[in-house]
């Protein structure tokens, strides 16, 4: 039967590249950790799950090259390696100890969830994780698409050679974590603004997404709003979040992550157990922090305190049943479009991939039942990615997507305010010297081209996107405020070495150890005849 409508599950897997050698251990490198022991593991035994039982399943993701990047790091795969080992070990002190009372259940099934985590990890793994997502991507199931190349926000950036590099090392780095070229994109922050669909063109990408907006204020209207992709004035494919997808699973109100049964995030034993049982499991500075294990469900709008047991049996049959409900609603959904509109819909599901299971811990098995689902139960609604669906519909409308980004209200603010504009003076300057250190050193070779090389990569990293938005949110401020004038600091220190021919070694090395991301990266990306750009033609300045 031929569907009368498809749907495209997307996840935004993104982190900034946090990695520090020169101390044993770093708080922020938590955040790696946690999203790959409760997140991107749990999806991969989820797409196991399926491939071992022969259920069909589509799934795009986004995997940014920061991310890939300390994925595919040796250093934060051992201290991964270290954390996970000894949260296992804490868990299972936790199975025995909690025997015989209302929380055994979520204490063993929290051991057990993490010793296969373990031992995919360590042993059939081997620690690395890409080739596994790679493996599916290769079998049709998954579909890999990149992002800007320390997601740095686009829009504003001085100029069109900046915006070009972001893309074209990610696209460099996709291949060689990948092994081809990427069809998609997520641009950073969903953020776009008119011209940019060339910039993706030249780079060879063929779709990316926007917020609703993009398409349903763009010139002229999308006809059919989010529900078919449109055509850009480069030829690149945009396709359109739809607004009710997210409804169902963000609202803090009436997403289903809130449900009574599911695990509660915020009650921790990092702050339940006693402090001598727990010392041994936290930072080596011995502040009580969540460190993962959480033996409570939400139980509704009550106090921590009276949080009751986690019943992982009840959890698991709730995200069973939201999978159907969101599955019966995309059904209604498809058959409502369609007849509207004469044409069969696409429906584009974006989200966070730490959503499911960091935040909402069910939410991959709520994914895999949505999965089991749609294969078994229907044939109204086919899953696909968005590339597939492009190989089955070619006519689409073209239009002028209208400016726009996923953060709260729609545009730029979250990353242009009072609390992080001061960042963009320093931004700017340092891509207006790197192009002219591209210019001025066209063949570099030898140290030159090594302190050239880190000059680039000091500035990527001084332009993620998750500085500015981390102090307008107010956590973590002095964090990112350091990492942005670190490499700032870094950036211009190489500038005034190289323009005044009096490199050191030692320091540069140093950067090199320190700051390793992207090893493939060439500095003559900035280049402007190199990189097709304009000098100075600037999507949305505010210098």
């Amino acid at each position: 039967m031929a569907p009368i409508g498809y749907l495209s599950l997307v996840l935004h897997a993104h982190l900034p590249f946090v990695r520090h050698p020169e101390y044993p251990s770093f708080l922020e490198e938590d955040w790696l950790f946690e999203a790959m022991g409760e997140t991107y593991i749990p999806l991969l035994r989820m797409m196991n799950r399926l491939e071992r039982d022969g259920i069909r399943f589509r799934l795009t993701m986004s995997m940014t090259p920061p991310l890939c990047e300390m994925l595919a790091d040796p250093l934060l795969q051992d201290r991964f390696a270290a954390r996970l080992a000894k949260l296992l070990e804490l868990a299972q002190k936790e199975a025995e100890n909690r025997k015989g009372t209302p929380f055994h259940d979520a204490a063993s099934f929290c051991a057990e969830d993490l010793r296969e985590t373990r031992e995919l990890f360590e042993q059939r793994w081997h620690r690395q994780v890409l080739p596994v997502f790679k493996r599916f991507q290769d079998q049709g199931s998954l579909e890999l698409i990149t992002c800007g190349a320390t997601h740095g926000f686009l829009p504003l950036m001085s100029d069109d050679v900046a915006r070009r590099a972001q893309i074209e090392v990610a696209v460099r780095n996709y291949e060689k974590h990948f092994g081809r070229a990427p069809r998609g994109i997520w641009l950073p922050e969903c953020a776009y603004a008119p011209g940019l669909d060339f910039i993706l063109r030249d780079a060879g990408i063929k779709f990316t997404i926007l917020e609703t907006h993009g398409l349903t204020d763009a010139t002229p209207p999308a006809r059919f709003g989010p529900y078919r992709p449109v055509v850009s004035p480069s030829g690149t494919m945009v396709f359109g979040r739809d607004p009710e997808v997210s409804r169902q699973v963000w609202s803090a109100e009436s997403g289903y992550p809130g449900d009574p049964h599911y695990r509660e995030f915020y009650r921790d034993l990092g702050y339940d157990l006693p402090y001598d049982a727990v010392k041994d499991y936290l930072h080596g500075d011995g502040v009580r922090r969540n460190i993962g294990l959480k033996f409570h469900r939400i139980t509704g709008k009550v106090s921590l305190d009276a949080k009751e047991p986690y019943v992982p049996s009840w959890a698991l049959e709730r995200a069973e049943q939201h999978a159907q409900n969101f599955l019966d609603n995309r059904l209604m959904q498809a058959r409502h479009l369609s007849g509207a509109m004469g044409t069969r819909p696409h429906v584009t599901a974006p989200y966070d991939a730490e959503l499911f299971g960091h935040w909402w811990f069910e939410g991959p098995h709520f994914i895999e039942m949505i999965m089991r689902k749609a294969a078994c139960d229907q044939g109204e609604v086919e899953l696909c990615t968005p590339s597939e669906y492009l190989d089955v519909e070619t006519v689409h409308q073209q239009v002028q997507p209208a400016l726009s980004s996923w953060g709260a209200e729609g545009y730029f603010g979250v990353w242009l305010n009072h609390t992080n504009d001061w960042v963009y003076r320093h931004l700017h300057h340092a891509e207006q010297r790197m192009m002219e250190l591209a210019e001025r050193f066209p063949n570099a070779d030898g140290i030159l081209q090594r302190a050239l090389n880190q000059a680039a990569r000091e500035l990527l990293l001084a332009q993620s996107s998750d500085w500015a938005f981390i102090m307008a949110a107010g956590t973590m401020v002095e964090y990112a405020v350091k990492r942005t004038r670190d490499h700032i600091a870094n950036f211009t220190g190489l500038y005034l070495q190289i323009v005044e021919n009096r490199l050191e070694p030692n320091w540069l090395g140093e950067l090199e150890w320190k700051n390793s991301i992207f090893q493939e990266l060439d500095y003559r990306v900035y280049h402007p005849q190199g990189s097709g750009a304009r000098r100075g033609s600037a999507v949305f300045s505010v210098s």
